[in-house]
Protein backbone atom coordinates (compact mmCIF):
# COMPACT_ATOMS: atom_id res chain seq x y z
CA UNK A 1 0.00 0.00 0.00
CA UNK A 2 2.79 2.42 -0.78
CA UNK A 3 2.48 6.17 -1.83
CA UNK A 4 -1.48 5.54 -0.11
CA UNK A 5 -2.11 8.83 2.53
CA UNK A 6 -3.47 7.61 5.95
CA UNK A 7 -5.05 8.69 8.53
CA UNK A 8 -4.71 8.52 12.26
CA UNK A 9 -6.56 7.70 14.79
CA UNK A 10 -6.79 11.59 16.38
CA UNK A 11 -7.52 12.74 12.38
CA UNK A 12 -11.29 10.79 12.74
CA UNK A 13 -14.27 12.77 13.87
CA UNK A 14 -15.56 11.28 17.44
CA UNK A 15 -18.30 9.15 15.53
CA UNK A 16 -15.89 7.18 13.66
CA UNK A 17 -13.71 7.04 16.71
CA UNK A 18 -17.20 5.40 18.22
CA UNK A 19 -17.49 3.11 15.43
CA UNK A 20 -13.85 1.95 15.27
CA UNK A 21 -13.80 1.59 18.92
CA UNK A 22 -16.97 -1.20 18.85
CA UNK A 23 -14.94 -2.76 15.74
CA UNK A 24 -11.35 -3.01 17.79
CA UNK A 25 -14.16 -4.34 20.76
CA UNK A 26 -15.72 -7.33 18.53
CA UNK A 27 -12.34 -8.62 17.72
CA UNK A 28 -12.06 -9.98 21.26
CA UNK A 29 -15.50 -12.17 20.51
CA UNK A 30 -13.81 -13.49 16.82
CA UNK A 31 -13.93 -17.45 16.78
CA UNK A 32 -10.66 -18.01 14.72
CA UNK A 33 -8.76 -21.30 15.72
CA UNK A 34 -7.44 -22.01 12.24
CA UNK A 35 -6.62 -18.14 10.95
CA UNK A 36 -5.80 -16.86 14.26
CA UNK A 37 -6.65 -13.47 12.22
CA UNK A 38 -9.31 -11.73 14.58
CA UNK A 39 -11.53 -9.35 12.43
CA UNK A 40 -13.88 -6.94 14.25
CA UNK A 41 -16.96 -5.08 12.14
CA UNK A 42 -19.19 -2.03 13.24
CA UNK A 43 -22.11 -1.22 11.22
CA UNK A 44 -23.57 2.30 11.72
CA UNK A 45 -27.07 2.24 11.09
CA UNK A 46 -29.16 5.13 10.41
CA UNK A 47 -30.94 6.01 13.12
CA UNK A 48 -27.19 6.35 15.07
CA UNK A 49 -27.06 2.45 16.17
CA UNK A 50 -23.81 0.43 16.25
CA UNK A 51 -24.35 -3.13 15.80
CA UNK A 52 -20.93 -4.96 16.03
CA UNK A 53 -19.66 -8.09 15.08
CA UNK A 54 -16.52 -10.81 14.36
CA UNK A 55 -16.01 -13.61 11.99
CA UNK A 56 -16.86 -17.01 12.62
CA UNK A 57 -14.10 -19.11 11.31
CA UNK A 58 -15.20 -23.20 10.84
CA UNK A 59 -13.71 -26.13 9.55
CA UNK A 60 -15.40 -26.25 6.42
CA UNK A 61 -13.71 -23.09 5.21
CA UNK A 62 -15.68 -22.29 2.77
CA UNK A 63 -18.81 -22.01 5.67
CA UNK A 64 -16.60 -19.17 7.96
CA UNK A 65 -18.38 -15.77 7.69
CA UNK A 66 -16.26 -12.76 7.81
CA UNK A 67 -17.01 -9.80 10.14
CA UNK A 68 -18.37 -7.34 8.02
CA UNK A 69 -21.53 -10.06 6.39
CA UNK A 70 -21.72 -11.22 10.77
CA UNK A 71 -22.68 -7.47 10.95
CA UNK A 72 -24.85 -7.40 8.24
CA UNK A 73 -26.84 -10.50 8.86
CA UNK A 74 -27.05 -9.33 12.72
CA UNK A 75 -28.47 -6.24 11.63
CA UNK A 76 -30.68 -7.40 9.50
CA UNK A 77 -32.17 -9.66 11.92
CA UNK A 78 -32.23 -6.69 14.62
CA UNK A 79 -34.75 -4.85 11.75
CA UNK A 80 -31.86 -2.33 10.69
CA UNK A 81 -31.21 -2.40 6.78
CA UNK A 82 -29.83 1.32 5.92
CA UNK A 83 -26.45 2.69 7.49
CA UNK A 84 -24.53 4.95 7.73
CA UNK A 85 -21.03 3.43 7.91
CA UNK A 86 -19.17 0.48 8.51
CA UNK A 87 -15.49 0.30 10.59
CA UNK A 88 -13.20 -2.95 10.33
CA UNK A 89 -10.19 -3.59 12.31
CA UNK A 90 -7.95 -6.96 12.67
CA UNK A 91 -5.04 -8.26 14.91
CA UNK A 92 -3.07 -11.39 14.44
CA UNK A 93 -2.73 -14.06 17.45
CA UNK A 94 0.57 -12.58 18.11
CA UNK A 95 0.83 -9.69 16.13
CA UNK A 96 -1.28 -6.43 15.16
CA UNK A 97 -1.72 -5.96 11.30
CA UNK A 98 0.81 -3.44 9.74
CA UNK A 99 -1.76 -1.93 7.19
CA UNK A 100 -5.15 -1.56 6.87
CA UNK A 101 -7.71 -4.34 5.96
CA UNK A 102 -10.14 -3.91 4.28
CA UNK A 103 -13.39 -6.39 3.08
CA UNK A 104 -12.82 -9.17 1.46
CA UNK A 105 -14.53 -9.28 -2.43
CA UNK A 106 -17.79 -11.11 -1.07
CA UNK A 107 -18.33 -8.69 1.63
CA UNK A 108 -17.47 -5.34 -0.37
CA UNK A 109 -20.51 -6.82 -2.90
CA UNK A 110 -23.13 -7.36 0.46
CA UNK A 111 -22.35 -3.83 1.81
CA UNK A 112 -22.53 -2.00 -1.91
CA UNK A 113 -26.23 -4.00 -1.98
CA UNK A 114 -26.47 -2.57 1.66
CA UNK A 115 -25.69 0.75 0.46
CA UNK A 116 -27.92 0.54 -2.60
CA UNK A 117 -30.36 -0.13 -0.13
CA UNK A 118 -29.06 2.60 2.22
CA UNK A 119 -30.08 5.13 -0.70
CA UNK A 120 -26.53 6.56 -0.16
CA UNK A 121 -22.96 6.01 -0.08
CA UNK A 122 -21.79 4.04 3.09
CA UNK A 123 -18.59 5.06 4.41
CA UNK A 124 -16.01 2.20 4.69
CA UNK A 125 -13.18 3.08 7.68
CA UNK A 126 -10.42 0.30 7.60
CA UNK A 127 -7.81 0.00 9.94
CA UNK A 128 -4.26 -1.54 11.27
CA UNK A 129 -4.07 -2.85 14.63
CA UNK A 130 -2.47 0.45 15.92
CA UNK A 131 -4.76 2.91 14.61
CA UNK A 132 -2.19 5.03 13.04
CA UNK A 133 -2.63 3.53 9.77
CA UNK A 134 -6.81 4.48 8.61
CA UNK A 135 -7.99 4.95 5.21
CA UNK A 136 -11.48 6.35 5.04
CA UNK A 137 -13.13 5.52 1.66
CA UNK A 138 -17.00 5.09 0.11
CA UNK A 139 -18.05 1.23 -0.88
CA UNK A 140 -18.77 2.74 -4.67
CA UNK A 141 -14.72 3.29 -4.46
CA UNK A 142 -14.08 0.20 -2.73
CA UNK A 143 -16.16 -1.80 -5.15
CA UNK A 144 -16.55 0.20 -8.82
CA UNK A 145 -18.84 -1.12 -11.36
CA UNK A 146 -20.57 -2.86 -8.63
CA UNK A 147 -23.98 -4.30 -9.17
CA UNK A 148 -27.18 -4.25 -7.06
CA UNK A 149 -30.38 -3.85 -6.36
CA UNK A 150 -30.54 -1.19 -8.51
CA UNK A 151 -29.31 -2.99 -11.32
CA UNK A 152 -31.47 -5.49 -11.78
CA UNK A 153 -34.38 -5.63 -14.29
CA UNK A 154 -38.18 -4.73 -13.15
Amino acid sequence: MTGQKYLDYADLNKSQQKLLDAAKKATRNAYSPYSKFRVGAALLTESGHIVAASNVENAAYGSTICAERSALVAANAMGYRSFKAIAVIAAGEKHGTNYPTAPCGACRQMLYEASQLSKGKMQVIFSNTNEDKIIVSDIETLLPFGFGPEDMAK
